[in-house]
């Protein structure tokens, strides 16, 4: 059973609640709708026969999608989204959907489900459609400033997504940067360049945001600024280049023609291109699969969130994950430049960064 935050995103709680009875009619998924109870059951008809594979939960709060995350916490103990997160820390459910506030689902997630341990900050990670096949984007959005040592981090996270989602069996892992020579970028990147060639992880080098899409990198690291601005601009490009190219063959009767014909080429375009096709994104580090959905999701991106939550908890990810941290840490030995090695303690100091970076606020 999946918990999905109905009270979350630009078009809920309608386009989650519709999201959701899709993922049941098509996936079999047993959905439980987190939030205002008499406003979802507008959007639920007793005559479908998928709502008896859908449950509600009554939250009486919501956390705006502007709100501090920290507050939204503290003042919002029965929002819908700490009330997902709560069923699954209790296990009532295996997995959390949320098209919410992007930093209270971390916030919260952190505080409720805690840090794996040795991590320190949880990342966002998502996948981009490429020539030579799929790649692994992370941080896109959960940490706007980060240190050397959670891009390393990412990087190691990365890594086992890879291994274990995409079947890569020695993912490769690079580093997004204003150029591929190692001298390029700025006093982050050079730190992690140092540390991520000194591991035993298969870095390549740094990477270039025109030359992602060309799968030469399985898994690209950044920090969650760059992540972001990189992906919004991906999603509003793929957009613009779909709408332009349909412009461009509805000109002329023989464009037209032409594109009759390469319908379904078209089609399968657009389904590579398009971001509802890929749900959501694991916030990876987390005890728990938890999938952040874009903010502005459809009834079909929900769906499809749907679908990548029961993907994590089928193939038993987040219980993957803690066993190959810890492999890997003992590979994974290195210096940052400007700390003292950072893993070389038995002393878990998982998520306290958190809690740090928010008492500067």
């Amino acid at each position: 059973m999946i918990a999905v935050d109905a009270m979350g995103g630009d078009f809920a709680p309608g386009a989650i609640v519709k999201g959701a009875v899709s993922a049941a009619k098509e996936f079999g998924t047993r959905v439980v709708l987190v939030g205002d109870k008499t406003k979802i059951l507008k959007y639920l008809s007793s005559n479908d026969d998928s709502v008896s594979s859908i449950e509600i939960r009554h939250a009486s709060q919501e956390i705006e999608m502007g709100e501090i995350p920290s507050e939204g916490f503290r003042n919002k103990p029965d929002s819908s989204l700490q009330l997902s997160l709560r069923m699954l820390q209790d296990n009532e459910v295996k997995a959390v959907v949320s098209a919410g506030n992007t930093g209270a689902l971390m916030y919260s997630a952190v505080k409720i489900l805690g840090a794996i341990p040795k991590i320190h900050r949880p990342a966002i990670s998502t996948i981009l459609p490429g020539i030579n096949g799929k790649t692994i984007v992370l941080d896109v959005g959960a940490n706007v400033d980060c240190r050397p040592e959670w891009l390393v981090q990412f990087a190691i996270m990365g890594h086992i997504y890879a291994k274990v989602m995409l079947k890569k069996e020695r993912p490769k892992i690079a580093l997004l940067s204003n150029g591929a020579e190692p001298a390029k970028g700025n006093k982050l990147t050079h730190d992690v360049y140092k540390m991520l060639e000194n591991s035993s992880l298969d870095f390549i080098g740094n990477i270039e945001g025109n030359t992602i899409f060309y799968g030469d990198a399985d898994v690209v690291v950044c920090d969650g600024f760059v992540g972001n601005v990189f992906l919004k601009l991906t999603e509003g490009f793929s957009k613009v280049y779909i709408d332009m190219l349909k412009e461009e063959v509805s000109k002329r009767t023989r464009s037209g023609i032409g594109a009759y014909l390469m319908k379904p080429a078209f089609e399968n375009l657009n389904r590579r291109l398009d971001f509802t096709e890929y749900g959501g994104a694991p916030l990876l580090g987390v005890n728990g699969v938890c999938i952040v959905a874009h903010g502005s999701s459809t009834s079909h991106a929900i769906k499809n969130a749907i679908r990548v939550a029961e993907d994590f908890v089928n193939k038993n990810f987040n219980a993957i994950l803690p066993e190959e941290t810890k492999r890997l840490e003992s590979l994974v030995r290195y210096k940052s430049p400007r700390r003292r090695w950072f893993w070389s303690s038995n002393k878990d100091t998982s998520g306290k960064e958190l809690d740090e970076d928010e008492a500067k606020k």
